[in-house]
Order: structure tokens, then C-alpha cells, then sequence
């Protein structure tokens, strides 16, 4: 599980272009944004997400109450994070249905959605301008829904992952 911020502040990537020009790229200096909240299950790609205005508490707390409710009654999901404040708060309820493991502090790179968050913004983000918030957050859901399961599976499927046993 993890969360990414998207907006109008795209991030440019590599292009092929003619030796010595430069290739002609978008810029926007406004800063709107919103926030991507996503949960994938490595071994088989089924994922959940939600687009939520903020990162809080607050939100953290419906992001897992609208997870677990996806959840089948005898299932119970672990979920791995990192350490952000919201994530390990007091104020933060935890449904029953579902545990939470913190990842070490410092290691981004071992939480398999941020190559999710990277894949995104090189093939969906880059270059884009975006006038208005329900423009983002329609592009992020359409980005978001173009993932398929292999897609996810191939992006989240860490070596390491298959020597956890729980």
C-alpha cells in the first residue's frame, strides 16, 4: 500500500528528438493537485485505489474502511507500508479484517507500488497539461484503470516477496 501525489506539475521524461535540438516540451506553473491511495496484491495483480484530495489521518482512515469492506467475510489482508505520519498515528482505526507490517524507515525502494508511481507518470503523467482538478483526477482514474492485472503483477512482483511466509 502506498500513496503518490499527481497534478498538474507533470514530470518530463526522456524523448527521442534530433541530435543537437531540443524536443519542445509542455510546463505548467500551477500547482493543483490530488492524491492516488493504492493497495495491490503482488501475487495475482488484483488492486485496489482511490483518489482522495489529501493525505491525513482522516483519509488514511477511508481509504482502509472502504479497502476492508471489499474484503470477503473469512478473509484477512496484511498490508505493507511505509512509515508516513498517517499511517501510524493513534487516531488511526484499523479494521479488524486487516493488519498492518511497516516497511524499514528509509527504504522506499522495497515497497513494490512505488514502481507503480513511476510507471504511471513515464507513460500516462508526462507531458500533459491539466486546466482543472476534475481533469486530474478524471486522467489519474483513466490512468489507473488502464493497468491491467499482468501490468500490476509485473510491476509489484519482487523477488523478495516470494520468500515472506505469513
Amino acid at each position: 500500500m502506498d500513496e503518490a501525489r499527481f497534478g498538474q506539475k507533470g514530470r518530463v521524461c526522456h524523448r527521442w528528438f534530433t541530435r543537437g535540438e531540443r524536443p519542445p516540451g509542455l510546463c505548467d506553473q500551477r500547482y493543483s493537485w490530488t492524491h492516488l491511495f493504492a493497495a495491490v496484491r503482488p501475487a495475482t495483480g488484483e488492486a485496489f485505489a482511490l483518489v482522495l484530495p489529501e493525505v491525513s489521518v482522516k483519509a488514511m482512515n477511508e481509504f482502509l474502511t472502504r479497502f476492508a469492506a471489499t474484503l470477503a467475510e473469512d478473509e484477512h489482508a496484511v498490508m505493507v507500508l511505509d512509515r508516513a505520519g498517517w499511517h501510524t498515528a493513534k487516531k488511526l482505526v484499523i479494521p479488524s479484517n486487516v493488519a498492518l507490517v511497516w516497511l524499514p524507515p528509509y527504504s522506499p525502494e522495497i515497497n513494490p507500488v512505488e514502481r507503480i508511481w513511476l510507471y504511471l507518470r513515464e507513460k500516462h503523467w508526462s507531458h500533459r497539461l491539466l486546466d482543472t482538478g476534475d481533469a486530474i483526477v478524471d486522467a489519474l482514474c483513466r490512468a489507473w484503470n488502464a493497468l491491467t492485472p499482468e501490468r500490476l503483477r509485473s510491476l509489484t512482483s519482487y523477488p523478495y516477496l516470494k520468500q515472506v511466509k505469513i
